[in-house]
């Protein structure tokens, strides 16, 4: 069937598109769409198309790669719930608060932005603790919640994204992998300079707080809060949660910064020893996703054996704690599974060889950056999420490339910023939620505050990409 009518072969990202943003329910478009595309393979079967899409998922693991980022990400949920049960976490708020260094707004402001820069492991973790630390500080220096908000959501999700030693790293490498892409790595580090939405949201953060400039809604709220006391408007409801912090500080345990930084160190640390050691002395030449899963056994092994010998947890404790930090994060596998095997099945259909040959006859190469930044945006802020997108864009965008034979740095790039862009402005954000709970602002009002920097960050990006396509291309 396929062979007859080529143009099937975009039906499961299509599919898996208008579901994800009808229903905002990213799993089930995934495997709605790899049900539809299986079903197409099997010449409209649909009953041999489920058995052929539960197989597609259950391949992904005959791929070693795939398995290793796979586990890797569930195991980062080990490392969070060790480091707030050990008392990691409140020891490292308690650290930076007690510190009489931030007399004034401005410091107050830098500080959530080195501490959003420095814990770039995962992006709702790295919010919750921006936020926790920096909320009684803002309040007492009146900065209204609304800034707070603005600034934990603007360094999470760019900073991570910017980060090849993280969970997102090892995400967008196994995407690329999934593309036949050789050396991801080095790929997705060449490409960090063309995430042009993300460095700009920074710039732009950074820009506001040192110029101690706001416009539009965010001046409004600085105002209120600097000349009333009111860092929350009236009628405004705090999103707080006391869920966020899933698991307490153990009783008995004295919060303690280095049981955090110790793991979290040793993670990068042996993230980059692993690189050079698999490239041979090579950073960009190492093997990404088994430096990734070094990197998160040993800081595993490191953090437990300090809780251990401290006397903090017994063994059973951290058995009991390291499975319940992973099962924690068993959707974001679940996720990946999903993204491996769409993206696997796009390749089997032709998928990124087809949309080559329409948009090579309709769409002049020049502008295919932009276009992939714009749409990867759109789909991201209907759904909430930026993982799930481009689990939908790459194989496309990969596919575009591959099949007219064109550099893909500018499209790794151009989908990374859009997802990126379309989750900083998307109201259903698991990070925007979050940075309105750990700020405990109204989240309408961090929305609406947000959202003329986010426009103004996206509108840049979206110019350099054009100008980065007529050059390029």
């Amino acid at each position: 069937m396929i062979e007859s009518y080529p143009w099937l072969s975009i039906v499961p990202p299509l599919i898996a598109i208008s579901i994800a943003i009808k229903f905002r329910q990213v799993y089930v478009a995934l495997i709605i769409g790899i049900w539809s595309g299986t079903t197409i393979l099997a010449n409209g079967n649909v009953f041999k198309g489920l058995t052929d899409a539960i197989d597609a998922c259950v391949k992904v693991f005959e791929n070693n790669d795939n398995t290793k980022v796979i586990i890797f990400s569930a195991f980062i949920g080990a490392i969070i719930a060790f480091t707030q049960r050990s008392g990691g976490v409140q020891g490292f708020i308690d650290f930076v608060s007690n510190r009489n260094i931030v007399t004034n707004r401005r410091r107050a402001q830098l500080m959530t932005i080195a501490i959003g820069a420095a814990i770039p492991i995962e992006s709702s973790i790295n919010v919750l603790i921006t936020g926790t630390v920096s909320r009684p500080i803002y309040d007492r220096l009146k900065i209204s919640r609304e800034k707070l908000a603005y600034l934990c959501d603007s360094i999470s999700a760019p900073v991570c994204s910017t980060i090849p030693i993280n969970a997102w790293g090892a995400y967008v490498a196994g995407l690329l992998v999934q593309q036949n892409v050789d050396k991801p790595y080095k790929v997705y580090l060449l490409s960090i300079p063309l995430n042009f939405y993300a460095l700009f949201a920074i710039a732009i953060a950074l820009f506001l707080v040192i110029s101690k400039k706001d416009f539009f809604s965010m001046k409004r709220a600085e105002k209120r809060a600097a000349e009333e006391g009111k860092v929350l408007r009236d009628g405004a409801t705090p999103l707080v949660s006391t869920d966020v912090i899933s698991i307490p500080t153990k009783e008995g345990a004295s919060p303690n910064a280095l049981n955090m930084i110790v793991p979290v160190a040793t993670m990068i640390v042996m993230m980059i020893v692993s690189m050079l050691i698999t490239g041979k002395g090579h950073l960009t030449d190492g093997d990404g996703p088994t430096s990734v899963l070094w990197a998160v056994m040993t800081a595993i092994f490191v953090g437990g054996l300090k809780y251990w010998t401290a006397k903090i947890m017994d063994f059973n404790e951290l058995v009991h704690l390291f499975f319940k930090g992973v099962g924690g994060l068993i959707p974001i596998a679940i996720l990946l599974m999903f993204a491996f095997a769409i993206g696997q099945l796009c390749r089997d259909m032709g998928t990124g060889k087809f949309v080559a040959g329409v948009v090579s006859d309709i769409i002049p190469l020049e502008i295919l950056p932009v276009l992939l930044f714009i749409t990867t945006g759109f789909i991201a802020f209907s759904t909430g999420t930026s993982w799930g997108t481009w689990a939908i864009m790459f194989p496309i965008g990969i596919g575009i490339a591959h099949s007219l034979n064109i550099g893909i740095y500018p499209f790794v790039g151009a989908i990374m910023s859009g997802g990126v862009f379309g989750d900083h402005c998307s109201p259903i954000s698991d990070t925007t939620l979050v940075s309105s709970m750990a700020s405990a602002s109204d989240h309408i009002d961090h929305v609406n505050t947000q959202l003329p920097y986010a426009l103004t960050a996206g509108t840049l990006a979206a110019i350099l990409f054009l100008i980065v396509g007529v050059i390029y291309y």
